[in-house]
């Protein structure tokens, strides 16, 4: 049966309360007017609510398989797509990693027999993330690989990440990059500055993520490959960024809501739901990602969505494990930018869906037009929640923003026009 999303604020280039028609599993037209026969249509009264492209996620730790007991597709599909998110980019930094045609091949059909959200897994760079050896490029692509990366570890190796760019560009897909200088960031557990000073913990420098970030950029210049740097921290990178894009590199970038959001203030509580790698930075450095996403030189938002157990999180803040949850937060974290006015609703649709749909070369989704796939976040940007256990649906509980209120929330999302949340 077609779906009528009615009488909502939907978003595109500019945001027009009007309604959405649905048919076999696609957005079959945006119209003030009710279709006829009216009667054989499900309507879903969306007055007050704001309607988005499904977001897509590039950045998402599953753990599955090798590290269930934290999360594990079926677990982080539920949490995806109660946040708004349709499509989910995995990572690929499981046990074994995901370094081979196969394992690739198993994601995607848990995926299909999950049917909530698209798993788009990334594969590892090199076997078993070593930064060795590169996989197998061509026969992992053409398992359905989105990427690779070897997120969790920096690729240390100039050689092997210029011959990884070279393989990757002549099979036209891209390497997204954890950008740690790791001598430098030598077991730093914080930001390195005045707080880490204060607290008495062992900091680490931005410059150990810009000087990685300034080395795979004169990669990309040197080889004509492709690469997306991921949960961008720092104000350095950022300038390195910007003179990328001015030279016509094919560079793209994320940040987290996180490192959008929180600073480095943060982990005065010695807080271990605080501890992230990156580093939660300096005010002057979120002040300048929040600059860059508003600019274009940041593409896109991304969760970074990394579940630990709380036996992994509950320890001394210098041992416990890195890392925050953040699928069902994108939605209030990212609206809160909009309330105060830094960003618009469009600019959220762009840096959520359009902007991750063009880096993945996901044509059929991102925004809301006909003949798009019905990927779509119906958003109550004013529904206020205490975030904890009634609401989370991941398997663990790493946020600083645990049993704290929050405002907005995907109170409908639908995968290939089925609604598959309704906010409960």
């Amino acid at each position: 049966m077609p779906l009528m999303l009615k009488n909502g604020f939907v978003v595109r280039d500019k945001v027009v309360q009007t309604n959405i028609i649905i048919d076999n599993g696609k957005i079959a037209d945006i119209t003030d007017e009710l279709p006829q026969g009216a009667a054989d249509i499900e309507v879903l009264d969306c007055t007050g609510l704001h309607i988005l492209p499904g977001l897509i996620d590039m950045h998402v730790h599953l753990r599955e398989p090798g590290y269930e007991y934290k999360e594990d597709l079926k677990s982080g599909s539920r949490a995806a797509v109660q946040g708004g998110v349709t499509s989910i980019c995995s990572m690929a930094n499981t046990n074994p990693p995901v370094d081979n045609s196969s394992i690739v091949s198993w994601i995607k059909r848990r995926s299909d027999e999950i049917g909530l959200c698209d798993i788009l897994p990334y594969a590892a760079l090199t076997k078993g993330m070593k930064g060795e050896e590169l996989t197998e490029i061509g026969d992992i692509l053409s398992a359905g690989a989105c990427g690779f990366s070897d997120d969790g570890r920096p690729v240390a190796s100039s050689e092997v990440m210029r011959r990884g760019l070279e393989y990757t560009r002549f099979f036209g897909s891209f390497i997204a990059c954890h950008e740690e200088d790791a001598p430098l960031f030598n077991g730093g557990s914080m930001h390195e500055g005045r707080v880490s000073a204060e607290c008495g913990i062992k900091g680490a420098p931005a410059e150990a993520e810009s000087i990685m970030v300034a080395r795979d950029i004169e990669l990309v210049r040197l080889t004509g490959g492709r690469i997306h740097l991921c949960h961008i921290s720092s104000r350095r990178s950022v300038e390195h960024i910007w003179r990328a894009k001015e030279a016509g590199l094919n560079v793209t970038a994320e940040v987290t809501p996180n490192h959008l959001t929180l600073t480095e203030e943060m982990c005065r509580s010695y807080n271990s739901f605080s501890k992230v790698n990156p580093p939660l930075r300096s005010e002057a450095d979120r002040l300048a990602l929040l600059d860059a996403l508003k600019s274009g030189v940041i593409d896109c938002i991304a969760s970074d969505h990394a579940p630990h157990h709380l036996d992994d999180k509950l320890k001394e803040f210098d041992y416990a494990a890195f890392g925050m949850i953040g699928l069902q937060l994108i939605v209030p974290l990212i609206s809160r930018l909009v309330e105060d006015g830094v960003i618009s609703w469009s600019e959220f649709a762009n840096i959520t869906a359009a902007n991750p749909a063009k880096i993945l070369n996901l044509s059929d989704r991102g925004v809301i037009a006909r003949g798009k796939v019905a990927d779509i976040a119906v958003i109550d940007s004013k529904c206020e929640y205490i975030f904890d256990e009634s609401i989370n649906v991941s398997k663990s509980q790493n946020t600083p923003y645990w049993k704290e209120k929050l405002k907005g929330k995907a109170v409908y999302t639908i995968k290939n026009g089925k609604i598959v949340n309704t906010g409960s």
